[in-house]
């Protein structure tokens, strides 16, 4: 068996983590820390620099597998990019979740040179599974863009992880003995806030004959919100002390306000203040220069009073009115609550465990009053599940996974709640105002872990190819029994119609049979082969 690399593909910070049968080990990423310097370091951040073309000395971009790369990556790219934003690219995992381009670079074109990076960097890389960790909220076309930019920087056959459960899957590792820490009947909430999103994930403990058995319940909705908003936030407030600032200047801001956040909420800080400098447009170094104070009282009256307010379990994030016309971009959060957020997603849940993830999660501030606020709403305190590192949990619990699927660890259930079924129109003569009956093939029986694929029978249909046709999704909670393969004809009535699914595929129309397959991430995949080997794929979202 395989040794695994797990990949947290993070909106501020990646991290790679290895594992094989004497354990997990976080991996160290070569990377230009000063020109021409290249060191290993524990986190690569996820910043992609485009440099001017007399910038940098010839050879000062060299890596050791890239005498001379078009664009700069990692920690030097993070330090020129606070110094010059216009060139920088960041929060490309975050804009995955759109179409279109950002300027200079796609996001697509910066998270494959991201992953192309931890590829070169990472010794006798294609000898191991590898994991790649995505938002428990990404939808079907970011994923589908996180794998298209994997496969673009050479790797054959990526899985995806929900980052939530990859935080688990490190806390499970971390504690051999897990099942003396949670007991049947307990349900854990993972509160993941990274740079760019928030993720909520419910996990319930139960018994199966005799042994403690993982489910996960519960997956939050997208939410785009996290240390990002924040950091603009406060460079919003900061920018009141200094002269009307230009984009590429709030730009700059932005990111040396993150930098103070990070000093001010360090564990054990106890400065009350950061400096915030950025370059001015004057010529000169010191007439050039803007300063501004970041308190640490800013800091906590616009973390506790807009990201982080009391609320009660009954709260939902506000709802504001939206202009008719948008940019093109990404769907923000309108409400930055995310104590409401918290609340809608927990409507009727009782959680007694929570495990915290992601880096503003790092700061004992953001922590406390989440745990003051969710305590408000509970009958006894949560256990709070600690003794992971925050910046490599995803990393660690990814690789663990890996072993997990090769069935050398612990995996979390994550059974379909139903038994899903694709129409299948009968082939019979037409008759005036009379549609063509339908058939119901049982493609995804009741209680499939996801991470599964299905064995269906060899069936031939007739693929309509050209025009617009409607593929019909059917489910069931009570038919658990059915297989797939089975046809029922007629369609009884315990079975429910879903929303359809309208598209246009390319190609001649075809005699296809069907493959399918259920990914970790919740997203049922059907393939329609061809005699000839030509492939359509379509998706549908079982946790919709």
């Amino acid at each position: 068996m395989k040794p695994t690399l797990g990949i947290d593909l993070g909106t501020t910070n990646c991290a790679v983590a290895r594992a094989e049968e004497s354990g997990v080990q976080v991996l160290p990423i070569p990377q230009l820390v000063n020109p021409g310097e290249v060191r290993a370091e524990p986190l690569y951040p996820s910043s992609l620099y485009l440099p001017g073309p007399t910038e940098f000395a010839p050879g000062g971009l060299a890596l050791p597998w890239d005498d001379a790369p078009s664009y700069l990556t990692g920690e030097l790219a993070k330090k020129r990019g606070a110094e010059n934003p216009s060139r920088l690219v960041h929060s490309a995992k975050s804009w995955l979740a759109v179409a279109g381009e950002m300027p200079h670079l796609s996001p697509l074109e910066a998270t494959r040179a991201y992953l192309a990076h931890l590829k070169a960097a990472t010794p006798n890389f294609d000898d191991h599974d590898v994991l790649i960790t995505v938002p428990a909220s990404f939808d079907a076309a970011a994923r589908d863009l996180t794998l298209q930019a994997a496969r673009l920087a050479g790797y054959p056959t990526p899985v995806l992880l929900e980052e939530p459960q990859a935080a688990f899957y490190a806390w499970l590792e971390r504690h051999p003995d897990w099942r003396e820490r949670i007991h049947p009947g307990a349900l854990i909430l993972v509160v993941d806030i990274g740079g760019g999103t928030t993720d909520f994930t419910l996990i319930r403990v139960a018994a199966t004959n005799g042994e403690l058995t993982l489910e996960r319940i519960a997956v939050g909705e997208h939410i785009l919100l996290g240390g990002d908003n924040i950091d603009l936030a406060l460079a919003r407030a900061v920018e009141s002390e200094m002269p009307k600032l230009d984009a590429a200047q709030l730009h700059a801001l932005w990111q040396r306000c993150r930098v103070a956040k990070e000093k001010l909420l360090a564990p054990g800080a106890t400065q009350s203040e950061e400096p915030v400098t950025i370059l001015g447009r004057g010529t000169g170094l010191i007439a050039g220069t803007l300063k501004a104070i970041l308190r640490r009282s800013t800091l906590e009256q616009i973390l506790l009073e807009g990201f982080l307010p009391l609320a009660t379990a009954t709260d939902a994030p506000a709802k504001t009115r939206r202009a008719a016309l948008q940019e093109v971009g990404l769907p923000y959060a309108s409400d930055p609550a995310i104590t409401r957020h918290l609340a809608a997603f927990l409507r009727g849940q009782q959680p007694t465990h929570v495990l915290f993830n992601g880096g503003v999660l790092n700061a004992p501030l953001v922590r406390e009053r989440l745990l003051a606020v969710l305590n408000s709403w509970l009958p006894a305190p949560v256990a709070v599940l600690s003794g992971e590192d925050l910046m490599h949990a995803v990393a660690r619990g990814a690789a663990y996974y890996g072993l997990a699927r090769q069935g050398r660890g612990l995996r979390i259930r994550g059974g379909v709640p139903r038994t899903y079924y694709l129409g299948i129109e009968s082939a019979m003569p037409a008759v005036p105002r009379l549609p063509p009956p339908m058939k119901a093939l049982t493609i995804v029986p009741f209680g499939l872990e996801e991470g599964s694929s299905v064995a269906l029978p060899k069936y031939e249909f007739s693929l309509r190819t050209g025009e617009p046709a409607e593929f019909r999704f059917f489910s069931s909670t009570t038919r658990q029994a059915d297989k797939p393969g089975d046809l029922l004809d007629p369609i009884p009535p315990e079975v429910e119609e879903l929303a359809p699914m309208e598209v246009t595929l390319s190609g001649a129309p075809a005699r296809v049979s069907l493959e399918a397959q259920v990914t970790e991430t919740g997203m049922l995949e059907i393939y329609c082969v061809a005699t000839s080997g030509e492939r359509w794929k379509l998706e549908f979202n079982l946790r919709s």
